[in-house]
């Protein structure tokens, strides 16, 4: 998506959010907000938060962005001709150089959104001294929403990783058996999602046995034994963007009452996916789900399904507080699970799905769900 039409679009789109709200400009300040706006990740932004990067768009469109030097040559490569100010590392001002930007866009005494939700309150001061006659106002909210709504080519780049996430999970079940290790499963995880493209993954989580109950744990020297319920999920990443997929397996022949808790999940896997349209609550879906996911008898999440593009989590929650209703455009993770089932093990299905002016697309289309998946004993 670097330099491309597709952050051309979204930086009209905040624009024109902008002078919705009697803004003057919106400046994204967060690593995954910058990305969003810019089209492309700054590398070490995520890394080191002192690394101050910064996207600018005014409501007449005019864009720009801010930089530390060490990344320069970086941000010039993948938007060029677009005005980059830059500040040096060390003995820089970041914040210096954003105000600087900013007088130079003629905002000197206008009204600029900002990410109050990620700037320290040590840099919010230092913005607010150099920009004495500049009103700072919150764009937290407004940026969350511009987010749920995908354009065209950001569907069709998360659509793209869902099916990164799904095969590489298939190609990591298929390529151990019992007597081989979580780190086994992950290796090859991991060499699927770099050879299909992705160019790094978050949140990998690996876990089997008794561990498949805990949420958002990484993969260990566990050995896989027969009768082992194994939890297996990736987020695959291209350009700052994620999309996050979950299988659950077994070693050889299920431990009792497995098959029954997983027929439950994926009956609730089809009357979530039949309840997504235009239109729905969100707390709507979450009681679609919540009925069928009673019967097991066991606690649920407080979820079954959100938002998701440059941050894991995003707007909408589909849960018993989501007000929202369902747009054409939004891309979700859906995710009817049970980590603690009181049989020692937990069970998950996650795909990736997009609302249509029909209705539910699924995007994570590569394995089947049905069933559970097997690994040889």
């Amino acid at each position: 998506m670097a330099g491309s039409a597709a952050s051309d679009e979204i930086a009209r789109g905040l624009a024109a959010r902008a002078a919705e709200a009697g803004l003057d400009a919106v400046v994204c300040l967060s690593p995954e907000n910058v990305a969003y706006a810019a089209g492309f990740v700054v590398p070490s932004q995520p890394l080191m938060r002192w690394r101050h990067a910064a996207h600018v768009v005014t409501t007449d469109g005019r864009e720009a962005m801010v930089c530390v030097d060490m990344e320069e040559s970086t941000v010039r490569a993948a938007r060029p001709g677009l005005e980059v100010r830059v500040w040096a590392e060390f003995t820089g001002d970041p914040m210096g150089t954003l105000a600087g930007l900013l007088r130079d866009l003629g905002l000197s005494a206008g009204t600029v959104g900002i990410e109050l939700g990620y700037l320290s309150v040590t840099d919010h001061g230092a913005l607010s001294r150099a920009l004495p006659g500049t009103t700072l106002r919150a764009a937290d909210d407004l940026i969350a929403r511009a987010r749920q709504i995908k354009t065209a080519r950001e569907r069709e780049l998360l659509t793209r990783l869902s099916r990164i996430s799904d095969r590489a999970i298939g190609d990591a079940l298929g390529a151990v058996r019992a007597g081989d290790t979580e780190m086994d499963i992950a290796a090859a995880l991991t060499r699927s999602v770099y050879e299909q493209g992705a160019q790094q993954f978050k949140l990998m989580i690996v876990a089997t046995g008794e561990r498949s109950q805990l949420p958002n744990v990484g993969p260990t020297d566990r050995v896989l034994k027969p009768g082992d319920v194994c939890r297996v999920e990736i987020f695959s990443v291209l350009d700052g963007y994620q999309a996050g997929v979950c299988r659950t397996a077994v070693v050889g022949d299920p431990p009792p009452e497995a098959e029954r808790i997983y027929r439950n999940l994926v009956r609730c896997k089809y009357l979530v996916r039949e309840s997504i349209r235009p239109g729905a609550i969100a707390r709507d879906v979450y009681a679609t789900f919540l009925a069928e996911f009673e019967q097991l008898g066991m606690p649920p999440i407080g979820f079954v399904g959100h938002g998701i593009g440059v941050n894991l989590h995003e707007r909408p929650y589909l849960g018993p507080y989501g007000d929202e209703p369902l747009r054409a455009g939004m891309v979700l993770g859906m995710e009817p699970l049970v980590y603690r089932s009181g049989h020692g093990f937990g069970m998950q299905i996650k795909d990736m799905v997009a609302v249509e002016d029909t209705g539910c697309r699924l995007l994570s289309d590569v394995t089947g769900t049905d069933e559970l998946f097997r690994i040889e004993a």
